[in-house]
């Protein structure tokens, strides 16, 4: 029998369940060798990374976040003792990023430690065993990164979503948070019946929706909660927005 006192942490547990890939790098970010799970989730016999740049084997809309990410890593050792973390979406999976920079007995670096976890089922909503795994699995939680944490927020409330070149700023009755995965990312994943693209730079929640105005011949939106700001509608979307809130 367990006692309560010493009784294990569920997240500790769901974390303990992860399988981790490991890469290592050299200094100047080229793959010297990566663990046998690295090996199975990612394209090795496709790209032969080996001896490459680690940025060869991603895909070109995450390639700007690995280097951020080893450019952080590369910064002032004490200023980041903290591994870098980052959240990156490949086509079937969610993967959580940490980078470490390594080093030698005098401190100078001399590579890089990258570790990844398959957080896809962390975020995703469950699907029933009778269907296949959908291609692009929704998201039931949206991650976000914050002083080098990552979060969970739950999809039913976030309020709308904007994007801010590759990443995106997510917004819920308590405030903004930030989250790595592009907007095109999380259209991709997000319920349809829930959240509609309005605007290349905005997606909203639909249940958040508060008012729909018009001003000459531009349309927008109202959110609830505090936050007022109103939210561009793109002409083209304007009659699927209305028939999605019940006026068409």
């Amino acid at each position: 029998m367990t006692d309560s006192k010493t009784a294990p942490n569920p997240g500790l547990y769901l974390f303990e369940k992860f399988e981790a890939g490991v890469i290592h790098l050299d200094a100047q970010r080229n793959v010297l060798a990566m663990n046998d799970y690295a090996r199975r989730v990612l394209p090795v016999d496709e790209k032969q990374p080996f001896g490459k740049l680690v940025t060869s084997f991603h895909p070109e809309r995450s390639k700007p976040k690995v280097k951020f990410l080893l450019d952080e890593a590369s910064g002032c050792p004490m200023a980041n003792a903290v591994p870098m973390t980052m959240i990156i979406n490949i086509p079937e999976q969610v993967l959580l990023i940490k980078v470490s920079r390594l080093g030698n007995a005098t401190g100078e670096t001399t590579g890089f430690a990258l570790v990844f976890y398959d957080v896809t089922q962390v975020v995703g909503q469950e699907q029933p065993l009778v269907e296949p795994p959908a291609r692009n699995m929704r998201l039931s939680r949206i991650p976000m990164v914050a002083n080098q944490k990552v979060a969970f927020v739950d999809t039913r409330d976030v309020l709308s979503l904007e994007s801010q070149a590759h990443y995106t700023r997510v917004l819920t009755r308590e405030g903004y948070h930030f989250c790595n995965l592009s907007i095109g990312d999380l259209e991709l994943r997000l319920d349809p019946a829930q959240f509609m693209r309005v605007h290349r730079c905005f997606i909203v929640n639909l249940q958040a929706v508060h008012e729909l105005g018009r001003e000459g011949s531009k349309t927008h939106v109202v959110l609830k909660g505090k936050n007022t700001q109103q939210v561009p509608v793109s002409r083209g979307v304007v009659s699927r927005l209305r028939e999605a809130l019940g006026l068409g």
